[in-house]
């Protein structure tokens, strides 16, 4: 299952919150210039507080930051032992 997640969370077996937060995350990341207060919905369906949603922006954010980062510095996520 985390191969499948990893390779395509879509194809993957989850619960339908869980998909809901990586739909979210997803658009978040890729076109983050487009999001609206209409996203929030599938998320406040699923039963996510502000709280909740306030931590998956979070967390997006921060990846994002730091993927961008190793990224611009040409930094090797996973170094050989």
């Amino acid at each position: 299952m985390v191969a499948t997640v990893m390779n395509d969370y879509r194809e993957a077996i989850l619960a339908t919150a869980d998909r809901a937060m990586l739909d979210y995350a997803v658009k978040l990341t890729r076109t983050p210039g487009e999001m609206n207060e209409g996203d929030l919905a599938p998320l406040r369906e699923q039963g996510f507080s502000d709280e909740a949603i306030l931590e998956i922006v979070q967390v997006t954010a921060l990846f994002n930051y730091y993927n961008r980062l190793a990224d611009g510095l040409g930094i090797d996520p996973e170094p050989a032992a």
